[in-house]
């Protein structure tokens, strides 16, 4: 893993050469991401956190949200299936670490090096993520608030992204009715 990604989630050591305590999995791992420049391995970095932020909003990362985050990963960086894993595991693992005091840096830093399409995408995903459990609770929803403001976007990027996922959000959902 490059030099900045690891700084970026706070790891000092290398896993490609950490020696004989690293895996051959790990270490090809490694090698992939070394081979992306450096600012994209920032962005993806920043991207994977972002994600994460949300997941871990309600304090509980569901099996659902990290398969929905591996694959958002696969899909918009073609990172392989291991890779993905990888970033998402480390993003998560920082949030266990750091919580909230990385996480209006990381997405600052996000928000200035992404273009406004980039920033709109990482909204789609931040609620994909959040429905991937079949509901966007409130918690999760106001983080969501929080980062679109942290990306310098607008309230009607907010409502643009969040109706594609109406039938997610917990507060518009209807309790079924009553059985008679």
């Amino acid at each position: 893993m490059n030099a900045s990604l690891r700084r970026l989630f706070g790891l000092g050591v290398d896993p490609a050469h950490a020696g004989a305590t690293s895996s051959a999995t790990v270490r090809e791992i490694a090698d992939s991401l070394d081979r992306l420049p450096p600012e994209r391995a920032r962005h993806l970095a920043a991207f994977a956190y972002t994600l994460g932020r949300v997941a871990n909003a309600d304090l509980e990362v569901t099996v659902e949200e990290t398969r929905a985050m591996e694959s958002i990963l696969r899909r918009l960086a073609g990172l392989s299936e291991d890779e993905s894993i990888l970033i998402v595991r480390i993003a998560k693992s920082q949030h266990e670490l750091f919580g909230a005091t990385e996480s209006y840096t990381v997405t600052r830093e996000f928000a200035r090096a992404a273009s406004y399409e980039e920033k709109t995408q990482l909204l789609d995903c931040l609620f994909a993520v959040s429905a991937s459990d079949q509901e966007v609770s409130g918690v999760e929803e106001a983080e969501i608030r929080r980062i679109v403001a942290e990306l310098d976007l607008s309230h009607a990027d907010f409502i643009a992204a969040r109706s594609k996922f109406r039938d997610y959000i917990a507060v518009l959902k209807r309790p079924d009715s009553p059985q008679v």
